[in-house]
């Protein structure tokens, strides 16, 4: 059997070995149903069962892992975390709560030890959203949640989630038969990295989480008209990037000024793009989050009046007079261009997804903190401003989350690290937590 140190070191060497798996050269991504996707799910699922699992992929690719109880037709409590990556990722994401998991059904096969209840260890295939824009893919398919308009989306390439499923294995006709039965379920563990700094600012390994944030994604974009760069003055133009330089500003300043809110435009693309075009159209994405579902959801219709706001300002408001003038000093051709586009210009608002804060179970969480309180001088309890899968899983289920410090709080990036000390005690409070679990169900 191998010792809990011993263990900890097997999950780093797992975790450099799936970050070798990445569809981009040079740097680390797995996204929704690729190829490097289907090797990472091959690589786990041998660990699996090497363990004493048994296997399977459900018609979305979630790659699960099954290990028996001490008796027949007992419930199953969930651990896990997810394989996919954002792009140029860091290693130990979602990777790292996958791995820990499984070390400890491992130690558990290895001593022969059954449980009162089943264990299964849920390796999720799309968490990250990065392929088609809707985290939580796998997870809402296994909690009964999954939106069937989804399969209609499709990524950069044109390719719909509907296809990429079958192109993965799966059958989009038969999701709704992978929701798991809440009535055999005890609830749910994700160990993750932190992605954030105040376990290292409190010099602790590992910290309970005690809610996760909700968050809104939204498809926003600003048309204005697209013109020539030289020959068009600056007072006629609806350039559509300045437009949406000055919501990102604005939404910057409304992220800073309300208490716990972040709000991130990660994405932005400009149409025509070329150097000597006035930009026309402005697309970018938009993300927002808090821990109260409320002031969420306030601040993005506050987000959506500031883009109505600048694009009426920007992109709307050419004053005639001022095009007369135009006009006269130019062309005749530019004012007749400007007066017929403003029809065209103008703020797009789409929610592409809206998800509600989760509070933490009550009872887990305590059980967490008791295992917790062994292995570290004292119990942090962090709020996550980060998504998970927990979040997805509440929905038929209580759960809860433990937290490993990573260096600097950086994630999502690939300086992305954690000590395989942290790990250790990771896998010790995981591995009580199931002893304390089974005494509660013997």
């Amino acid at each position: 059997m191998r010792t809990d140190a011993e263990l900890a070191a097997q999950v780093m060497e797992r975790i450099d070995a799936l970050a070798k798996i990445s569809e981009d050269p040079g740097r680390l991504t797995r996204t929704y149903g690729s190829p490097a996707m289907r090797r990472a799910n091959d690589l786990v699922a041998g660990w699996m069962r090497e363990s004493g699992m048994t296997v399977e992929v459900d018609p979305i690719g979630n790659l699960i892992g099954r290990y028996r109880a001490a008796a027949p037709e007992a419930k199953t409590f969930l651990l896990g975390s997810h394989l996919d990556t954002v792009r140029d990722a860091g290693k130990f994401d979602g990777a790292l709560g996958v791995l820990v998991a499984l070390a400890c059904i491992q130690k558990l096969h290895s001593g022969n030890q059954r449980l009162p209840f089943g264990v299964s260890v849920l390796a999720f295939a799309d968490e990250e959203g990065v392929r088609f824009h809707s985290s939580y893919l796998g997870s809402r398919v296994v909690a009964g949640t999954f939106d069937f308009d989804d399969l209609k989306r499709v990524d950069s390439e044109g390719v719909s989630l509907r296809e990429a499923i079958l192109r993965f294995g799966g059958d989009p006709d038969v999701l709704h038969g992978a929701r798991l039965d809440s009535k055999q379920l005890l609830g749910y563990v994700e160990v993750h990295i932190e992605q954030g700094p105040l376990l290292e600012i409190k010099r602790l390994p590992v910290g309970v989480v005690s809610a996760i944030a909700g968050q809104s994604r939204i498809s926003a974009g600003f048309n204005g008209f697209a013109a020539h760069a030289g020959t068009t003055p600056m007072a006629a133009r609806r350039d559509a990037l300045a437009a949406a330089a000055h919501f990102i500003v604005g939404a910057e300043r409304l992220g800073r000024n309300t208490a716990g809110l972040v709000v991130t435009v990660g994405e932005i693309s400009v149409q025509p793009g070329a150097s000597n075009v006035i930009p026309g159209c402005a697309r970018l994405s938009v993300d927002v989050r808090h821990p109260e579902d409320t002031v969420r959801e306030s601040s993005c219709e506050a987000l959506r009046l500031l883009g109505a706001e600048v694009a009426s300002e920007r992109l709307l408001g050419l004053d005639e007079s001022l095009l007369r003038a135009i006009a006269q000093s130019q062309s005749p051709e530019l004012s007749a261009t400007l007066k017929g586009v403003s029809i065209k210009c103008g703020l797009l608002w789409q929610v592409v997804q809206s998800t509600s804060s989760v509070q933490c179970s009550t009872e887990l969480t305590a059980l967490l903190k008791e295992a917790t309180v062994q292995h570290v001088p004292s119990v942090l309890e962090i709020p996550s401003g980060a998504g998970h899968d927990a979040a997805a899983l509440a929905a038929i289920t209580p759960v809860a989350m433990l937290f490993v410090r990573c260096k600097d709080g950086i994630s999502h990036h690939p300086d992305e690290s954690v000590a395989e000390a942290d790990v250790l005690v990771a896998i010790r409070v995981l591995g009580r937590f199931l002893e304390l679990l089974a005494k509660k169900h013997a």
